[in-house]
């Protein structure tokens, strides 16, 4: 009867007040009886944004901070005055609530710096989040699996890119100075001896937070702690290590502004903070009292922001077609990705025919970030005018690697820097081989009938043929691949194609003097006239320079591997990859052979790559 009564009707007899109930169930009915109190299901991605959100991902304040503003009754007034309600929130620093306190003030300061407050409000946001992670009582730490935890390190690293910002740009301004912060002085101090990566000296610093990346598949970058940056590279004056680093180096560092007890500074009025920079390639963490932190850092955008409009592009036409262009003074060719650094593997990568360095970006992104390789390896690059005659091109890659080695460790104290692997992409494949081979005198022979000796030659001109056409192995070179490497020629050489490409090559005038001397060894009554042969000409497979090449072993003791691309799915023997046959790219002797499912461009695809990440694991581990 009781449950009765209570959802019958009332009569109009009851009067007005009766109405008025019966009014209102009827609302309450028609609203589908929604209680005060309750829930409703939503789309599972709509629930996982309300878990992560923060006014880093939203553009206001998430969860922790909103309910700590409300359990103190100060929702409203934030929205009215937050520099008051923020600094409210701070005099209350030293209760029970310490922790959940000084996370809200982090990122509400980020939220009024964001919002039209003092930019000081970004760096407070930093000293609040480092506070909340590493206080000086290790039983305050939070714990590691706390979701403010991984928030408190992204505001410390926006705060702080955000904090230092010079108002250029994304530069960064990275020198001491006094800040003055909400409740009291800042003082930034920095390393003494200044900021350095391998040896050299570190200026312009970029944020990287705000880039987006294009033309690489994966962006790596690595969560932890600290703004991560590209830096350039100053010089050193030493000349001899100065020259293998390109004017536009950018390398990936991680700044951290190291805060001295944040927290007691925060009572006293003035806070004090060490800027430091680390080489992420030369740790992954850092050490924050007693805790090992990682590092936030992004070799990823660094690498694409160098190449980002680098007059490197610029060369591949150019350096086909002129045998001298060149976008910088130099005579050794050779780049470093990063400055030298000693115990590590280098990785040489050359270049095929109209093509630049920069077409091996994907790989080296890979390879570079992976957690391995990139802390045993280090990448160089060579750069050569791919039009001109590739016992030239071959001479100038190998005088690189002598002059590099010796630079860089001139006591031979380094056994890593005589491990060196040489990778090349078609053209550069040949350029590759002869680094691991021992010609004798075939080159000469196979093309003039006067033995070299008794040639009548210039001394400049001899030097030079000599220097390019009589090949030794270099001993410090201990593995090499080869990545759709015309072994045996090129059919597109042979093509109308190839003919027209030949005709576009003009050679540099050391290499015009040279081609008018040895016109002149040619025999009375020959029935072909001797000149100099462009790279298209040698890559003909009936030319005697690839017919000899192809018959030259590689050196005992070095291991040789192909990666061989092969259009289609058709029989591998019968194909080709648009530039170059198999039976060309096939070589026997190799430690080991792969036929990727592709074209000539290979050497940016997954299959590819994944096959040299094989081959450097494996390298390692040879005696």
């Amino acid at each position: 009867m009781v449950r009765e009564s209570l959802w019958r009707l009332p009569s109009a007899s009851h009067g007005p007040s009766t109405a008025l109930a019966a009014g209102l169930m009827i609302g309450l009915l028609a609203a589908g009886c929604m209680t005060p109190v309750g829930v409703k299901r939503i789309r599972p991605e709509e629930a996982n944004r309300q878990l992560t959100a923060s006014v880093l991902t939203t553009g206001k304040p998430g969860a922790p901070a909103q309910e700590f503003l409300y359990r103190l009754n100060l929702t409203e007034k934030y929205r009215e005055d937050p520099a008051g309600t923020i600094n409210e929130l701070h005099a209350g620093l030293g209760q029970v609530d310490e922790s959940s306190r000084l996370f809200a003030l982090a990122e509400l300061s980020f939220d009024y710096a964001e919002h039209g407050g003092a930019r000081s409000y970004y760096l407070a946001s930093a000293a609040y989040a480092w506070a909340f992670l590493f206080p000086e009582n290790p039983a305050a730490r939070p714990d590691c699996y706390d979701p403010r935890v991984r928030t408190a390190m992204d505001l410390y690293n926006r705060g702080v890119t955000a904090g230092l910002a010079s108002g250029t740009g994304n530069e960064m301004d990275l020198s001491a100075r006094r800040v003055a912060l909400p409740y009291g002085p800042l003082q930034v101090d920095v390393e003494p001896s200044g900021f350095k990566f391998g040896g050299f000296q570190l200026v312009h610093f970029m944020s990287l937070a705000d880039f987006q990346v294009r033309g690489l598949r994966n962006r790596y970058r690595h969560r932890g702690i600290g703004a991560p940056l590209a830096a350039s590279v100053s010089k050193s004056g030493e000349e001899r290590v100065d020259r293998w680093i390109p004017p536009r180096t950018k390398v990936p560092i991680t700044a951290l502004l190291r805060f001295d007890d944040p927290r007691r500074g925060m009572s006293d009025g003035a806070v004090h903070g060490t800027i430091q920079v680390y080489d992420s390639g030369d740790r992954s963490t850092v050490q924050i009292g007693d805790v090992t932190v990682p590092m936030e850092y992004d070799s990823t955008t660094a690498l694409a922001y160098q190449l980002e409009g680098a007059p490197v592009w610029d060369f591949e036409i150019a350096g086909f077609r002129r045998g001298d262009f060149s976008f910088v003074k130099r005579e050794d060719n050779l780049f470093m990705l990063h400055p030298y650094h000693p115990g590590r593997i280098p990785v040489v990568f050359v270049h095929g025919t109209a093509s630049s360095p920069a077409r091996w970006a994907e790989m080296v992104n890979e390879l570079m970030n992976d957690p391995v390789l990139g802390q045993r390896y280090q990448f160089w690059f060579f750069i050569y005018n791919t039009g001109n005659p590739i016992a030239y091109s071959s001479m100038r890659l190998r005088e690189a690697l002598q002059h590099v080695v010796q630079d860089v460790d001139p006591d031979g104290k380094d056994p890593n820097l005589r491990q060196m692997v040489v990778i090349g992409h078609s053209q550069g494949g040949l350029l590759t081989k002869m680094t691991v081979v021992n010609s004798g005198t075939r080159f000469w022979d196979a093309n003039f009938k006067v033995p070299f000796e008794q040639a009548d030659l210039d001394p400049e001109t001899r030097d030079l043929l000599r220097r390019a056409l009589f090949v030794e192995p270099l001993p410090f070179v201990s593995e090499v691949i080869f990545i759709c490497t015309p072994h045996r020629g090129s059919f597109l050489a042979d093509s109308f194609l190839g003919n027209i490409a030949r005709k576009l090559v003009s050679f540099p005038g050391n290499l015009a003097h040279v081609g008018v001397a040895i016109a002149k060894l040619q025999p009375k009554g020959a029935a072909t006239a001797i000149r100099m042969p462009t790279s298209i000409d040698n890559m003909k497979g009936s030319h005697p320079f690839i017919k000899t090449l192809v018959t030259l072993p590689i050196a005992p003791g070095v291991r040789a591997h192909s990666i061989i691309a092969v259009k289609g799915d058709g029989p591998p023997e019968k194909g080709n990859d648009g530039v170059v046959k198999y039976t060309s790219a096939h070589i026997d002797g190799v430690a080991s052979e792969l036929i990727v499912r592709d074209s000539h461009s290979t050497q940016a695809t997954p299959a590819t790559i994944e096959e040299v990440r094989r081959i450097l694991y494996a390298h390692l581990k040879e005696p």
